[in-house]
């Protein structure tokens, strides 16, 4: 009886530690019903956050700053939260640095897992679930640490049966890889001296706001030819928002020759 009080007290937190040695990730979580599973991993060496929804992808990120309010840029670990409902995964998600919290409910805590795994993982997620959760499932795969992702990606951006969130999100992450690949090797950003930076980023985005027929070609000509590479990469975020086939197989092009 009193134990049964004082659990009430709590809020009935259950936290389950994982005890199943060789059961791979997609297992461990099937086997919740309700609640939520809790899992960590390596982040990338350039990502860090603040614990929260902040994430930055910049190494020696120093931190936040706002008003009287300042938090540092914390290198990992990815934080994960799986909302499970009749066994099925609601949504998914993600943290980079802070803490565990208590919480009342059942929480299935995996406790730290392989970052390849995890990423390999997620991009099954992606793949299978529909709605935001789909989606949602990118970010994780994205951020885990000595995993490529760009392949998987690649054929999410290209698989037509897939929720469009789902492959708009995958054609964003594709650009910001691509954007790494396209500029890698250049030591510094080669400007005109005859144009105004400015001007020509707004002219970039102008291009975005085109018709397809006009806009993409354009951009995919930024990337190829302009020496300036951020230029090129602001090209390429606006390339990432764009459903054209044309880009899908520039970041191909672009990822396979990095």
């Amino acid at each position: 009886m009193r134990a049964s009080w004082i659990l009430g007290a709590v809020g009935a937190t259950l936290l389950l530690a994982a005890t199943a040695y060789g059961q791979s990730i997609a297992d461990r979580v099937a086997e919740v019903r309700e609640g939520k599973v809790r899992m960590s991993f390596a982040a990338r060496p350039d990502v860090c956050g603040n614990g929260r929804g902040s994430i930055s992808f910049r190494r020696g990120e120093l931190g936040w700053q706002s008003g009287d309010w300042e938090c540092e840029c914390e290198y990992g670990p990815v934080r994960v939260v799986l909302r499970m409902r009749d066994r099925e995964i609601r949504s998914v998600d993600t943290y980079v640095g802070g803490r565990w919290r208590s919480v009342s409910g059942t929480v299935v805590d995996l406790g730290t897992v392989s970052a390849p795994e995890a990423a390999d993982y997620f991009v099954s997620l992606a793949r299978g679930l529909e709605g935001d959760a789909g989606r949602e499932a990118i970010l994780p795969a994205v951020l885990a640490d000595s995993a490529v992702v760009w392949p998987e990606l690649l054929e999410i951006a290209k698989d037509g049966s897939l929720p469009r969130r789902t492959r708009k999100s995958a054609v964003f992450w594709l650009g910001q890889a691509a954007g790494d690949a396209a500029t890698a090797g250049l030591s510094e950003i080669v400007a005109e001296e005859s144009g105004d930076r400015e001007v020509r980023e707004t002219a970039i985005f102008a291009l975005s706001q085109c018709p397809a027929d006009e806009g993409v070609p354009a951009l995919i000509e930024v990337v190829r030819t302009n020496p300036d590479a951020a230029l090129v990469k602001k090209a390429l975020f606006w390339l990432a928002q764009s459903d054209d086939p044309r880009v899908i197989e520039l970041f191909e092009e672009l990822l396979t020759r990095g």
